[in-house]
């Protein structure tokens, strides 16, 4: 006859059963139904990625994949930006045979070598996991062979105004020394002009038949008469660019979604009711820290989510195409920074109104000067650029990536700084911490000397090129 605490024993044994299977099933669910799988994380993901740590499988595609999956999603995200002329390191480089002893030292091939997640522990600036000094590993002749860089050390390879790993584009020895001299502020400065309106004659996906590029009056939108149109509605449509290039109401509200063979009309279409004129400036902005949780399935990213400060007001505001462009009142002057300053609440943000770009922005808006003349936020950090649109057009548009010149910042000097400013006070200003805090209100006290340098080393060249010539 079992006794009490036989009894008892066994009691505690089917509980504890119950919780090891009850254990077992929730992990089990969590693994394969939930979309959250941030449990199974070994560590925090990098900034560049955290937005996306509910999507697991979007780099772990493969749970029984080793390096050769995580590296696949790499280049499946960040590829295009890898190809030259951006990529001062590619691939090529060390897959040349000429080159196997470098891979000896460090596997530059592989993304992970030098940027691995979930290691907050070794994780430095631009999600970089080894030593600052890790040029050093092919670079260690480099006093030798440049003897301008004799005596510094391989932690400052990467100081602003130095070199970039990736893209070197405004840094490298000929872009320096064909830029020599220039004055601190250009005698023309001035924005590119967009030019998608004159880009649209020549995209054979614009729907021309159903919209010709001819202005379009309040008066003759075709919104169905139940689709709850106002006249307010109208009104602020009517002043817009889109107006005035013939795009009515169902070019951007008759849509297929949810799986639906045929396009109908949808009072809030989304981002698919932009895709079609506006299909790379969506495909950009997805690739972006704004829109990268959409790039991936999950819900837009919210201000909340940030680490960056940010407005409480604006805590979970969605980020999407019309969080910025405000729907029907399509005001890109109003994208260009008062969306910006919604949301964001960090130092250089709040410092922007009181700075010498904004004074030029007002002076823009009130027409004392020419468009293209002020400095909004987009202006540097979504700035105007030359992007294919097929194998025959190309047009100037924003880019709509914010990351693509974000950090390191020497990547927006081609892009933004150098509309208006010279090579050695953009070099300066951007490796003056507090002059961006700032918003660059004042003059840097941080003298970069890569221009010195790359002078030096040209001048060499040169009397080096005349005495073989003699």
């Amino acid at each position: 006859m079992a006794t009490a605490s036989t009894t008892a024993q066994h009691k505690l044994w089917v509980i504890w059963l119950l919780m090891i299977l009850g254990l077992i099933a929730g992990l089990a669910y969590t693994m394969f139904k939930s979309d959250d799988k941030t449990m199974f994380m070994p560590g925090p993901l990098s900034p560049g990625h955290h937005q996306i740590g509910q999507a697991c499988d979007s780099c772990h595609t493969d749970a029984l994949g080793g390096g050769e999956v995580i590296q696949q999603a790499c280049v499946d995200c960040h590829g295009e930006d890898r190809k030259k002329p951006h990529d001062s390191h590619p691939a090529s480089k060390f897959t040349d045979p000429r080159n196997a002893d470098r891979l000896e030292k460090i596997e530059a091939t592989n993304c992970i070598t030098c940027h691995t997640e979930h290691r907050p522990e070794i994780t430095l600036k631009d999600g970089l996991t080894q030593p600052r000094d890790i040029c050093f590993h092919c670079h260690a002749e480099v006093a030798k062979e440049r003897p301008s860089h004799e005596g510094m050390s391989f932690e400052s390879c990467k100081d602003s105004g130095c070199h970039n790993f990736h893209n070197n584009r405004a840094l490298y020895t000929d872009f320096l020394v064909k830029h020599l001299h220039e004055p601190h502020m250009l005698e023309t400065q001035r924005l590119p002009e967009r030019s998608l309106a004159e880009a649209l004659a020549e995209i054979t996906e614009y729907p021309h038949d159903r919209y010709p590029l001819e202005p379009v009056d309040a008066d003759a939108t075709d919104a169905p008469e139940d689709s709850g149109g106002r006249q307010d509605i109208k009104s602020d449509w009517s002043v817009t660019a889109h107006a005035q290039a013939g795009v009515n109401c169902s070019a951007c509200h008759v849509v297929a979604q949810g799986g639906a063979a045929d396009p109908a009309w949808q009072d809030d279409p989304g981002d698919a009711g932009c895709a079609r004129c506006h299909g790379l400036e969506i495909e950009r902005f997805k690739k972006g820290k704004h829109g990268m949780r959409l790039a991936v399935g999950l819900s837009p990213m919210t201000p909340a989510m940030a680490r960056l400060p940010m407005k409480q007001e604006s805590a979970h505001k969605a980020l999407t195409c019309n969080s910025c462009h405000k729907a029907h009142g399509y005001d890109t002057n109003t994208a260009a920074v008062d969306a910006c300053l919604d949301c964001h609440s960090d130092e250089h943000s709040l410092a922007y109104s009181a700075s010498p770009h904004f004074a030029l922005w007002q002076k823009e808006l009130s027409g004392a000067l020419p468009e293209g003349s002020g400095v909004s936020c987009a202006s540097c950090h979504m700035p105007r650029v030359d992007f294919d649109v097929n194998d025959w057009v190309s047009r100037v548009m924003v880019e709509h990536n914010q990351s693509a010149n974000l950090s390191p910042n020497s990547k927006m000097i081609r892009g933004s700084c150098l509309h208006c400013h010279g090579l050695e006070f953009t070099l300066d200003s951007l490796a003056d911490r507090a002059l961006i805090d700032r918003n660059f209100a004042g003059r840097s006290v941080v003298h970069v000397k890569s221009m010195e340098l790359a002078e030096r080393d040209h001048q060499r060249a040169l009397q080096e090129t005349a005495g073989v010539q003699e």
